[in-house]
């Protein structure tokens, strides 16, 4: 795979492809060549793992105290709503 290749896989692996790229990886993908279409695919897939171990990595616990206010957030009344639907 050339660079280009490369940086369309990491694309279609962050789902920030857009309609041109679209068509450059349908052409990759349709050109009949098996190699390039394992390669690219495994690199997509090896970019998404990589996605998940860093943001799992990053990833922190919120404190207990943002549950509790979240849910009594949730289970208060609406000011905003009007009581018969309207």
């Amino acid at each position: 795979m050339n660079d280009s290749q490369i940086d369309l896989a990491h694309a279609v692996a962050l789902g920030s492809i857009g309609d041109e790229d679209r068509r450059a990886v349908c052409e990759l993908l349709g050109s009949g060549d098996e190699i390039l279409r394992v390669d690219f695919e495994r690199e997509v897939q090896s970019t998404r793992e990589t996605l998940v171990a860093v943001a799992a990595a990053a990833a922190v616990q919120p404190p207990e105290s943002l549950r509790e206010r979240l849910l009594a957030e949730v289970a208060a009344p609406d000011p905003h709503h009007c009581p018969g639907g309207r």
